[in-house]
């Protein structure tokens, strides 16, 4: 047997033994073999869902020196410190597959990877950090629970505390809005300014339809459509994260 035909048999195994990993619901670790195109595939989309939390936690940011009250600042605080926190451990798992950070932030910068574009919608007024709470940051945990269970391990990890303290942040824009609506005439028309705005760039964070696209499926688990989402599509922007993986 040549060497060629050797290494040949030898990523044949490989590429067998991961394809029943992922079929059975289990883990890809980073010390595991995996094919290039998952690995490539994984870095842009949790470089991406990386970029997202922490551009999207300046919006809100803006409302910190400006919040109504001490204990209004005080939850935005903790808030924007989540968003924060959620950015560093996707970068750290992102890590794992051998990408730097430095380089992913050099990207960011110069376009090279994209955020959510919802993040791009100005906070006119303080209301808007009770809408993205409520409608951005429901419609993100709609996208990012299945991640719980994506095959990537460090991913899959990640984002259980993510999601569970996004449904926090959720709770607080709903109690927040609340708040407004049952306040002054004032705040209420404020409140309802703010739902009329983002309710349409909220759902859009779903993305578009999936059913117009006629190219084949993918030999392997999670690339839907030609799509690669690696069973762990990116929630911040696409509707691939929407495709969840077979329950157990």
């Amino acid at each position: 047997m040549t060497a060629v035909t050797a290494g040949t048999a030898a990523a044949s195994t490989h590429q067998a033994r991961f394809d029943a990993a992922v079929a059975a619901d289990e883990r890809i670790e980073p010390r595991d073999w995996m094919p290039d195109d998952y690995r490539a595939s994984l870095i842009r989309q949790m470089a991406q869902h990386a970029h997202s939390e922490i551009i999207g936690m300046q919006p809100e940011a803006n409302w910190i020196t400006r919040a109504p009250s001490l204990r209004r600042k005080a939850i935005l605080m903790a808030k924007v410190q989540d968003e924060a926190g959620h950015g560093l451990y996707l970068y750290s798992a992102t890590e794992t597959l051998g990408a730097s950070r430095d380089e992913l932030l050099d990207k960011l910068h110069s376009g090279r990877q994209k955020y959510s574009s919802i993040f791009n919608y100005p906070t006119l007024t303080w209301a808007d950090v009770g809408a993205i709470g409520w409608l951005v940051d429901g419609a993100a945990i709609t996208n990012q629970v299945p991640l719980c269970r994506c095959s990537y391990g460090p991913y899959a990890r990640a984002m259980v505390r993510i999601c569970k303290e996004e449904s926090f942040h959720q709770r607080q824009g709903y109690e927040l809005l609340l708040a407004l609506s049952r306040g002054t005439p004032a705040q209420h028309e404020m409140a309802q300014d703010a739902v009329d705005r983002w309710w349409w760039p909220s759902l859009m964070m779903f993305g578009p339809r999936t059913t117009h696209r006629h190219t084949p499926r993918s030999p392997w688990p999670g690339r839907s459509n030609g799509i690669p989402t690696t069973s762990c599509a990116s929630g911040s922007s696409t509707s691939a994260s929407r495709r969840r993986r077979p329950s157990a």
